[in-house]
Formats: structure tokens, C-alpha cells, sequence
């Protein structure tokens, strides 16, 4: 698993969010972002770290940023997952792995003893070239914007 770390340039990529839109880094020119990738929608930690970037959501958008989350879910997964929990942010489908294997965040996983490969959790904070600026590896589900805003 090779992840993107501080200062790296991300790759562009283009992935439909949950509605079939076609959604570019490039969109985002100018502006900053936070990227965050889960493993799985509508699990009871992704929905925790999703509905808590919610919650907060204007407190982001007030120092600037924009969020994408993204998984390998399927448009229609992505979409339930967003009109369920109403997330104010676009939910990348990622069934491809383009921006997953972009950002490096596919790899070997471990839980209760079995090892498999997966989805790390993991968020990037993201300037307005382009560049990360900050790398969270240790997610707090339910704490998660704090995190972004104590950087």
C-alpha cells in the first residue's frame, strides 16, 4: 500500500458520485478539501464518521473546506446511504478503486483475527493546488471533524 503522504500532489481522477455525476479533482481547484475514505456504507462506523462530519458540516464549510467520502460502493448503495443520513457532501463510488488506488488506501486489513483486503479508513486534508497538506490515519468515527479542525 503505497499512501499518499503531506506534501504529495494528488493524481486527478474522475469517479461518479451516488447520483451518476461525473465528480473531478479539478472541481476543486481553488478550493481546499477533505477527502475521507470508508470501507463501507451504511456500517455502524462509517455511519458514524459520516453523520459526524454532517453534524458539522457548516463548522468545515466556515475554514473552507469541501468533503468528499468515498468508498467502492455502488452509485445506488452511495445514494441510499446519502438520502438516508441526509450528508449535505457527494459520496464517491469508487467500484473501480481509481481514486482509492490513487490515494493509496487499499491493502491488506485485519480484523478479529482473519485477514483480508480492504478499505483503510483514512481522511486527507487537501489545499487549493491540489497538494496534501494533512493525512489522518487514526480515525475517530465519532469525533472525526474535531480532528480536522484541530489541524
Amino acid at each position: 500500500m503505497n499512501t499518499l503522504k503531506q506534501g504529495d500532489k494528488v493524481p486527478n481522477f474522475t469517479v461518479n458520485d451516488q447520483d451518476g455525476n461525473a465528480i473531478s479533482l479539478s472541481d476543486y481547484k481553488g478550493k481546499k478539501l477533505v477527502v475521507f475514505f470508508y470501507p463501507r456504507a451504511n456500517t455502524p462506523g462509517c455511519t458514524a464518521e459520516a453523520c459526524n462530519l454532517s453534524d458539522n458540516y457548516k463548522l468545515l464549510q466556515d475554514k473552507g473546506y469541501f468533503i468528499l467520502g468515498v468508498s467502492a460502493d455502488t452509485e445506488k448503495k452511495q445514494s441510499n446511504f446519502k438520502n438516508k443520513f441526509n450528508f449535505p457532501y457527494p459520496l464517491l463510488a469508487d467500484t473501480e478503486k481509481e481514486v482509492i488506488n490513487a490515494f493509496g488506501v487499499w491493502g491488506l486489513k485485519k480484523f478479529m483475527g482473519r485477514e483480508f483486503d480492504g478499505i483503510h479508513r483514512k481522511t486527507f486534508l487537501i489545499d487549493e493546488n491540489g497538494v496534501v497538506e494533512h493525512v489522518i490515519d487514526k480515525v475517530k468515527t465519532k469525533d472525526h471533524a474535531a480532528q480536522i479542525l484541530e489541524l
